[in-house]
């Protein structure tokens, strides 16, 4: 009977080292120009920010963190103790960071997450609503510069319409990839404040498994309370 139950234990403990190598993140990082420096692998927890593994290089451009990666969600490659940070969507095998010191949290290529590339074609289109915006508010300084109500007026509509398309963008690019992680997330980062309607449309179409994702459940709590309030 203690050789079974010797035997169960090892079979368990193989099996619990097995879970943890499946979800393992393994964060492939090379930083051109590095020559000495400390870098960590922070996530938020609640509403801070932890640093789950850190490395001091010495001499080399290359280095590996790790984490366990219960749920797919944003990560921080913080450089030292200063406010420089790349941050990625983290999930299980592993990721690549390409970056320059000079450059670092700037400008950085992130492959092998199947969110993070999805982000990046999000943020493309973006930035493009970005700029648009730009051009608007610039128009309207212009048009109170000259103080003319109707094109402080023909500016408002706009804007309107700016941000009602910017909204239907972003809440039809989470639908279409309702199966991954990175819909909640949108969901929770560019429309908290769009109507709840878009909200719901988002949770609605999420898949059983992304409902049960850590952004996921935020997202459907974050829509509880706004009901409550109203």
């Amino acid at each position: 009977m203690k050789k079974i139950g010797l035997l169960l234990l090892v079979v368990m403990a193989v099996i619990a080292c097995s879970k943890e190598n499946e979800n393992t993140m393994y964060v492939k990082a090379s930083v051109k120009g590095l020559k000495k420096g400390t870098f960590y692998l922070q996530k938020q927890v609640d509403s801070m920010i932890v640093s789950v593994d850190s490395i001091s290089v010495d001499g080399r451009e290359d280095f590996l963190m790790t984490d366990e990666v219960v749920s797919p969600e944003m990560y921080y490659l913080t450089l030292g103790n200063s406010s420089k940070r790349i941050s990625f969507f983290g999930e299980k095998d592993t990721v690549y960071i390409n970056s320059q010191l000079d450059l670092f949290g700037l400008k950085a290529k992130v492959k092998g997450s199947a969110n993070q590339e999805l982000l990046d074609n999000f943020s493309e289109i973006q930035q493009k609503f970005n700029n648009q915006k730009l051009d608007l508010m610039k128009e309207e300084f212009e048009a109170r510069k000259a103080n003319s109500q109707d094109s402080i007026d023909m500016v408002a509509k706009k804007l309107k319409s700016w941000e009602r398309k910017k909204y239907l963008y972003a809440t039809n690019f989470a639908v279409k990839n309702a199966n991954f992680e990175v819909a909640p997330y949108i969901a929770l980062t560019d429309l908290f404040d769009a109507n709840i309607g878009l909200l719901d449309t988002i949770n609605n179409s999420l898949t059983p498994s992304i409902k049960e994702s850590k952004y996921g459940k935020q997202l459907d709590t974050y829509i509880k309370k706004i009901k409550e309030v109203k």
